[in-house]
């Protein structure tokens, strides 16, 4: 019950502050004291609202009348949809009614001030000079302009990216149960909760947060392969430069007589992608690129897993291993799940 107020409330804060007008947003002493001793429902303005807003209408061209509405709703509707918590990292993901967009929380500090200080101006310029590219569209970004009692405690966290969704339209298609979706990263990496503890001791629910196995094929034409690989080496490298790690690529197949919608810029990987053998449609994005190898909690987790090897023997997990090495598997991986026609 507790759980489900606090995620009640997050949700109207988010509402709030993605309908806010931060250019009429003043902080005042009155506000700051007030805001400490908030726990759960805390304030939230956008961050950087002009840069985002260029590429919704410039680069990616949404209608902003339609990506306003959808995080506006009737009284009695819910401000958005829990979605629960989809990984190890602790963040929690909504969506919104209409399945257009995706919101993740940035509970970790290390996460949020690598996407805020190292990573947002220079996404900004790689998006606009590669409006096509498949890493994940971030459409707006909100932080708490206040320190609160719940941010502190960490019972409410206070910064939170918006995201496209991938999934859209799927719940409007009559074929919708036939779309698969799969979370892939290198499998070839150690991670503990696979390969230390005995399989009767890890439960379902454990394996199910590990990165996913695609059993098959993507079928692409020459043409369709040159493109998807080009943008892949283009989009592995700016990660890079960036010293992340740990990203997935994020695979839809859609049933080949779907036409589900796709929202702004009409990439061929989001609005779908039809297979060279006439069965699907494919999608694809890569998500999760906020862990930066140069930040403080990677650089400590990394002695850890150093010292453990001296003893096990086990090699490098994907959050600790070098951003050369993981964007080299992770492109062999890419290019191992294709065939081309």
């Amino acid at each position: 019950m507790g759980n489900r107020r606090r995620q009640s409330a997050l949700t109207k804060s988010i509402q709030a502050g993605l309908l806010r007008d931060p250019d009429r947003f003043k902080k005042t002493a009155w506000g700051y004291l007030i805001a400490f001793f908030t726990f759960h429902r805390i304030k939230l303005v956008r961050f950087n609202e002009n840069l985002f807003a260029k590429l919704r209408r410039e680069i990616w061209k949404f209608n902003e009348d339609e990506y306003q509405a959808s995080f506006r709703t009737t009284s009695g509707q819910p401000p958005l949809e829990t979605m629960g918590d989809l990984g190890y990292s602790g963040s929690t993901f909504f969506g919104t009614l209409d399945g257009h967009f995706v919101i993740k929380s940035l509970p970790r500090r290390f996460e949020h001030t690598f996407f805020q200080s190292d990573l947002l101006e220079p996404y900004y310029d790689y998006m606009h000079d590669h409006p096509d590219s498949i890493l994940v569209w971030i459409t707006d970004y909100l932080i708490s302009p206040y320190v609160t009692l719940g941010t502190i405690f960490g019972c409410t966290p206070a910064h939170h990216i918006v995201m496209e969704n991938i999934l859209c339209g799927q719940a409007d298609d009559p074929r919708g149960q036939s779309w698969e979706t799969y979370d892939l990263k290198p499998i070839d990496y150690f991670y503990p909760e696979r390969d230390l503890l005995p399989a009767p001791l890890v439960s379902e629910a454990t394996l199910s947060k590990l990165a996913d196995t695609f059993n098959d094929k993507l079928h692409l034409w020459r043409k369709d392969y040159e493109a998807f690989i080009m943008a892949m080496k283009e989009d592995t490298k700016f990660l890079a430069d960036a010293n992340a790690v740990d990203y997935s690529l994020f695979l839809v197949r859609i049933p080949a007589a779907s036409n589900p919608t796709a929202l702004g810029r009409q990439s061929p990987w989001r609005a779908g992608l039809p297979s060279a053998d006439g069965k699907w449609k494919y999608r694809a994005v890569v998500l999760d690129f906020f862990w930066a190898r140069h930040k403080l909690h990677a650089q400590a987790l990394t002695g850890v897993v150093q010292t453990f090897n001296v003893v096990g023997r086990k090699g490098h997990m994907s959050i600790t291993t070098t951003a050369s090495d993981y964007r080299q598997k992770f492109l062999a991986m890419v290019e191992e799940m294709i065939q081309v026609h």
